[in-house]
Parts: structure tokens; sequence; C-alpha cells
């Protein structure tokens, strides 16, 4: 088995995310904040060689890979979840059930947006893709926590931190129940 080292990024803050605003697809830039986080990570990733590196095509994730380390691939299937008539809403705006289901996270599907099955798929497939050694991958909160829950480590970062996971790399590169297999 060959192992890929992912360093998952998530990107910093944005106005939406320090307002506590549920934030998929739409597209507002990192703030002031965001903008030192990235200045703070840059740091720690400045000299480290990677073989790619690669963002969420969102501004948010682009910007903050190119301030905290310079150009990085974008690709669609790096986005976060499309929480889509949730997008924009402040957590105490959903409904008991509607948290229950994203603090859960597995089996949630946004109404009018993406099921988080659909999340797996794009991502999985991103995976599939990507070659060996270390890959640098600046991201989003739901894809970063998806991809922990299917290797079954830790604890979601916050905006502006990083996530080092070694993924291993199979012939099959299946999930089986949820997890990789």
């Amino acid at each position: 088995m060959v192992l890929v080292t992912l360093w998952l990024v998530r990107h910093g803050d944005t106005e939406w995310s320090e307002q506590g605003r549920l934030c998929g697809w739409a597209d507002p830039p990192l703030s002031e904040a965001g903008i030192e986080q990235a200045a703070k990570l840059h740091t720690r990733l400045r000299h480290r060689p990677f073989e790619g590196a690669w963002s969420s095509d969102l501004t948010r994730a682009t910007e903050f890979a190119r301030l905290s380390f310079g150009e990085a691939q974008p690709d669609v299937r790096l986005r976060e979840i499309d929480f889509g008539d949730l997008e924009g809403k402040r957590w105490g705006d959903c409904d008991q059930e509607t948290q229950a289901a994203l603090m859960r996270f597995e089996g949630f599907t946004a109404p009018g947006g993406e099921s988080v099955e659909t999340l797996q798929e794009r991502v999985l497939g991103f995976l599939a893709d990507v070659g060996t050694g270390h890959q640098l991958v600046f991201t989003h909160g739901g894809v970063i926590r998806l991809l922990q829950a299917l290797s079954g480590s830790g604890r979601p970062p916050g905006p502006g931190e990083l996530v080092v996971l070694d993924w291993p790399i199979r012939g099959d590169k299946s999930v089986e129940n949820g997890r990789l297999k």
C-alpha cells in the first residue's frame, strides 16, 4: 500500500465565518483576520517541498493558498458542501433538527443543496487523481471533516489551521460503510 500525506489547510476567516454564517458555495473574501492567519501559516509552509499544491476554486481558498504558500492548482471538487437554502444562515436560524443533522454530518442533505454522500463522491474523485508523496490541499471545513471521518482521525481544524493526514492509495480507492477499506 502506498500513502499520500495530505496537508489539509482550512481557509482563513471571512466576514461570514466571523458572523457564524453557513458558507458553502457562496464566495465571500478573506477578512483581515483571514489574511493574518495566512501570513502566520506562511512561516510554516514556505520552505516545505510538496509534490503538488491544490485548492478549492473558491476565492477564499485560492487567496489563502496564494498568501500562505503560493500558487495552487484550483479544483472544483475541493469546494465546501453546497448548503443550498441554508447558505448564509446563522446557526441559531436553523431549527433543532437541522442543527442535529449538521452535527451528525453523516447522512446530512442540505435542503436545496448537496448531500454529504455527493460531497464524498467528488472529494474521493479528487483523491483518485492525486499523486503520492506530500500534497498540500487548501479547502474547507466540511471537506476536511469528511476526510477525517473516513480515516477515523481527529478534530476538524478552525479557520486557517492545518491538519496532516496519511491517506492510503489502493488500486480501488474504495470506501465501505462510510470508511476507507
